[in-house]
């Protein structure tokens, strides 16, 4: 992984979501989702998908002020998704640590390659990712993951189906 210029202060500890947090996340989508930076999700998404996120829970009272979830495609590959920082906190290093436990998972769980799609180029770069232009799959696991109903999943794969969705964002990857 790239490093990171300066350490910020611990002013967030990085957790597990649960249930009780979706409430938080909602909040935290809407800013970018109005932003048209993310894609928006149901809440029913967002309990259905509740064990892949981390979120960042500021110390001093205990609020929700980042989310990010990683998302497993494939033996080796897995997608950084939805990974938002409150704006009254974006550039306080929020995001680093919530990509870094990110990675972290993805290392745990052992996922090689980790992709995703996304606005902050720059950002992602700092953690080694780079943009890609094809799809980082051979034929076989093309096929495999044309079975997925995974709206990230059809995205990543650049169906038709969801290019009305499409936000204009970056593919990148970063081999771990």
């Amino acid at each position: 992984m790239a490093e990171i210029s300066a350490a910020p202060a611990k002013t967030v500890t990085i957790r597990r979501a649960r249930t009780g947090d979706v409430r938080a996340l909602r909040r935290l989508l809407d800013q970018y989702v109005q932003q048209r930076i993310l894609l928006d999700k149901a809440p029913v998404t967002l309990y259905e998908d509740i064990q892949e996120f981390w979120v960042a829970e500021r110390l001093s009272d205990g609020r929700v002020v980042g989310c990010g979830a990683l998302h497993v495609m494939w033996e080796d590959l897995a997608e950084v998704r939805t990974l938002a920082v409150d704006l009254e906190l974006k550039g306080a290093g929020v995001g680093h640590q919530l990509l870094a436990q990110l990675l972290d998972t993805a290392r745990a769980v052992g996922v090689r390659r980790v992709f995703c799609l996304t606005f902050e180029v720059d950002f992602f770069a700092k953690h080694g990712f780079v943009e890609i232009g094809e799809t980082p799959v051979d034929t076989d696991v093309y096929m495999e993951l044309l079975r997925s109903y995974d709206e990230g999943v059809a995205e990543f794969l650049g169906l038709e189906r969801v290019k009305p969705n499409t936000l204009g964002n970056s593919r990148m990857l970063l081999h771990l």
